[in-house]
């Protein structure tokens, strides 16, 4: 049983992309079937997974959207990537603008995505959607599309502060669109470690957020290998394996998938009891 995850925060900066490849990566470093999708109009996953002009790519999640809305076929798999650690890539680049514009007059608006999720998922265990850093009618067909969220938040306050309205967002979207949805967690992201003002951070987080929803134990400390990987087009797992950052992210994908197993065992005894 596949399962959908958004990472969505509308700040900018905050670790997003490098989080979704390292998280798909080291999935699938673990056995997992993983799909990572671009649905940033900027392309900064492409890229960072080695795809270098993502505007120049003839089809992309753009190109698989359109057709979804205007329902024209498309073969289930039209247009993905495959990165050589092991994963999947539907790509993303600028004309995602384009169809965010379309989206506003297009009818069941918000769950287009969803639509072409739905066609290919059941060949993956994960399929992580790197969201847009807005709230804006890409992030909301996202938010649609998924069984769950994880919130990269960077161990600052201002950035911590603004989580509120995404909470406000996903929460809205599944009394509206997708009763389902559900939040993984918040991951805090770029955590300097040698400063006491971080770790308040990590702290406040908790204390005004813990009781809402999960904290993942595991923090991902700032790392300019980590930053480096981007322009590298590989995983930190590649890049700098005995690093701290390639010890957190192995950590951090081993709480999702405690998650995501204890979802499918859920299923399956819901599926048994019937």
């Amino acid at each position: 049983m596949s399962k959908v995850i958004a990472l969505a925060n509308q700040k900018g900066g905050v670790g997003k992309t490098t989080t979704a490849v390292n998280l798909g990566i080291g999935l699938a470093a673990r056995g997992e079937r993983v799909l990572l999708v671009d649905a940033d109009a900027q392309g900064n996953l492409t890229d960072s997974l080695g795809f270098n002009e993502p505007d120049n790519l003839p089809v992309s999640l753009a190109t698989i959207l359109s057709k979804v809305m205007l329902e024209e076929p498309y073969k289930p798999n039209e247009g993905l990537l495959h990165h050589v650690e092991g994963i999947d890539l539907m790509p993303g680049n600028i004309e995602l603008s384009a169809i965010e514009v379309s989206l506003v007059n297009t009818m069941s608006r918000e769950t287009i995505l969803r639509r072409y999720i739905n066609t290919v998922k059941n060949a993956y265990d994960y399929v992580l959607i790197d969201c847009m850093p807005s709230l804006g009618m890409m992030t909301i067909n996202a938010l649609a599309a998924a069984d769950s969220v994880i919130v990269p938040v960077q161990a600052h306050y201002l950035p911590a502060k603004g989580m509120t309205q995404l909470l406000q967002t996903t929460a809205r979207v599944r009394r509206q669109i997708n009763p389902k949805l559900t939040i993984d967690g918040v991951l805090l992201t770029m955590v300097d470690t040698r400063t006491n003002f971080a770790k308040d951070i990590s702290f406040i987080l908790r204390r005004d957020y813990g009781d809402k929803l999960c904290v993942f134990n595991t923090e991902i400390p700032l790392s300019i290998r980590a930053a480096e990987t981007s322009a590298k087009g590989k995983s930190i797992y590649l890049h700098d394996p005995n690093g701290l950052a390639a010890k957190a992210y192995e950590a951090f994908t081993k709480e999702v998938q405690d998650i995501g197993e204890k979802r499918r065992t859920k299923q399956h005894k819901a599926d048994f009891s019937r």
